[in-house]
C-alpha cells in the first residue's frame, strides 16, 4: 500500500476514535455507549466495500494511538488489499446522484445508473455498481422519498470553550482590486460554547489555501479546538485538510449532506455580519474591509452580551482558559503540503518545475517532500519518518566544478579550470 492510501486510512480511523482519545476523561459507561454507537453506524470506509466497524477494531485503534503518544501514522500499520473492492462514490458524483434521485423519485436503481451515464454525470474512471448506488441512496435516506419521516433535531451547545468550532463561508461584498470589482468571501470560525470568533477574514476566493490560512490564524489566536464542524464544500472535504487536522489531534466533522441545519450558530453569526457590519461599511478595498471587520469583532461583537448565553463571547470563552490547548510551537509545519517523489540516480528530485538536490543515501528511494505553496523553494525531505533537512535548488554551474579524487573526496574547481575541461560528465570528472 502506498503512503497516500495509508494517510487516508489513518485520517479516517482517527475520525472514528477522536472522541475516545480526546483530552476529556470518559466514564466507562459513556465510553461503551460511544463504542456501541460507532458499531451500529454505517460508515463510508476508504478503499473498502464494508460499511461497519467492529468493537475490537475500534479498541485496537484506540490502543495503538494512545501507546504511540498520539502519532497518526500508527493507525495505518497494516497494508490492505483493494483488489475486487468497489470504489467509493466521489463527492461530485454523489451530489449529482442525489439531485437526480430527487428528480426521479420512483426510478429504479438500474434506471438511475443508466440516466447518470447518459447525462455524463459520473466522474471519469468510476463505474457505478447497483449495490453501491443502493447503499448510497439508503444511507442518505433517498430510497423512499415519498415516505418522509420527520427528523429528531435538537439544539445543542458545547460544554467547554474550544470543544467545537463551527466553520463556513459567506459571500461578501465586492471591492476594488487592481482596478477591477472583485467579489469577496468571508471565511470564519465560531466557538460553539461561547460564540467567540477565533478568526474571520475576507478573501477574493474560497479555496483551500485561504481556508487553511484562516484556520492557522484561528489556532494561533485561540488555541486548538477538539472538533471542527463544517459543511461538505470542496475545500472542507480536502484530504489535505483532513490530514492537517488529524495530525493536530482535531476531529474534522462534516454536516450531513444536503442537511446544513446543524451549523446554525455560524449561520446566525453571518446574519449578524450582514445586518450590522456590512450595512455600515463604507470602504472600497479588501484591506479596509478586513480592518473594519477586526475592529467590529474586538470592540462590538465580542464585548456585547449574546442573546443565547447572556454573557459576552469574550468573557464566556476566557472564564475556562484552563481547558484551552495551546498551539504547538511548530504549528506552521503542520500546514505544509506533502507529495511523494523518487530520487533520481543523479540525486535530483523535481517539484513544480524546480529541480532540487537530495542527499546521496536517498538515491533511488521514494521520499516525502514537505513545503508551503507560498514558499516552494523551502523544501524539506523525509524518508521513513526521518527528516533529511531542507533541499537546495540544483545549480548546474556549481556541479560542473565538482570533482573527486581517488579517495572519493569532493573538490570544487575554479571556473577557469572548468572551462578548460573538454570531456567527462557534467556532474564532475574523476581524477586519476
Amino acid at each position: 500500500m502506498d503512503e497516500d492510501k495509508k494517510s487516508r486510512i489513518s485520517t479516517f480511523r482517527f475520525g472514528v476514535i477522536h472522541d475516545l482519545v480526546g483530552h476529556v476523561q470518559l466514564e466507562s459507561g459513556e465510553q461503551e455507549r460511544l463504542i456501541r454507537e460507532k458499531c451500529d453506524r454505517k460508515w463510508v470506509i476508504p478503499f473498502s466495500d464494508k460499511s461497519r466497524i467492529t468493537r475490537s477494531a475500534i479498541l485496537r485503534w484506540v490502543k495503538l494511538y494512545r501507546e504511540s503518544g498520539g502519532k497518526l501514522e500508527v493507525l495505518a500499520n497494516q497494508d490492505r488489499s483493494d483488489n475486487g473492492m468497489s470504489r467509493v462514490i466521489d463527492e461530485e458524483t454523489a451530489m449529482a446522484l442525489a439531485q437526480l434521485r430527487k428528480q426521479l423519485p420512483k426510478a429504479t436503481v438500474v434506471r438511475l445508473i443508466d440516466e447518470m451515464n447518459r447525462r455524463k454525470l459520473v466522474s471519469p474512471g468510476l463505474t457505478l455498481a447497483p449495490t453501491t448506488v443502493y447503499r448510497f441512496l439508503n444511507h442518505h435516506g433517498l430510497m423512499k422519498l415519498t415516505q418522509a419521516i420527520p427528523e429528531d433535531r435538537r439544539k445543542f451547545e458545547a460544554e467547554l470553550p474550544n470543544d467545537i468550532w463551527q466553520s463556513d463561508c459567506m459571500h461578501g461584498p465586492k471591492v476594488q482590486h487592481e482596478g477591477k470589482n472583485r467579489k469577496t468571501y468571508l471565511l470564519a470560525f465560531i466557538d460553539d460554547h461561547s460564540r467567540l470568533v477565533p478568526h474571520a477574514e475576507f478573501y477574493l476566493s474560497e479555496s483551500l489555501a485561504e481556508y487553511l490560512r484562516v484556520l492557522e490564524k484561528a489556532i494561533l489566536t485561540r488555541g486548538l479546538p477538539r472538533k471542527i464542524y463544517t459543511d461538505n464544500g470542496a475545500a472542507f472535504r480536502s484530504h489535505h485538510l483532513e490530514h492537517v487536522t488529524a495530525c493536530l489531534g482535531v476531529a474534522l466533522i462534516h454536516a450531513r449532506p444536503y442537511k446544513p441545519q446543524g451549523k446554525g450558530k455560524i449561520e446566525r453569526f453571518f446574519r449578524t455580519v450582514r445586518s450590522e457590519f456590512l450595512s455600515c461599511f463604507k470602504g472600497t478595498s479588501l484591506l479596509e474591509l478586513n480592518q473594519a471587520l477586526y475592529l467590529w469583532l474586538d470592540h462590538v461583537y465580542h464585548q456585547r452580551p449574546h442573546s443565547s448565553t447572556g454573557q459576552t463571547p469574550f468573557a464566556r470563552f476566557t472564564s475556562r482558559m484552563e481547558c484551552v490547548r495551546e498551539a504547538p510551537n511548530n504549528l506552521r509545519d503542520y500546514f505544509r503540503k506533502t507529495v511523494r517523489r523518487r530520487v533520481a540516480k543523479d540525486r535530483t528530485v523535481s517539484l513544480n518545475g524546480r529541480i532540487f538536490e537530495a542527499p546521496v543515501p536517498l538515491i533511488g528511494q521514494q521520499v516525502a517532500l514537505l513545503y508551503h505553496e507560498d514558499e516552494p523553494e523551502r523544501l524539506e525531505v523525509s524518508f521513513e519518518g526521518r527528516s533529511y533537512g531542507l533541499l537546495t535548488v540544483l545549480d548546474l554551474h556549481v556541479n560542473c566544478r565538482v570533482s573527486r579524487d581517488k579517495n572519493n573526496n569532493i573538490e570544487i574547481e575554479s571556473p577557469s579550470e572548468c572551462s578548460n575541461y573538454k570531456g567527462g560528465s557534467l556532474w564532475g570528472k574523476e581524477r586519476s
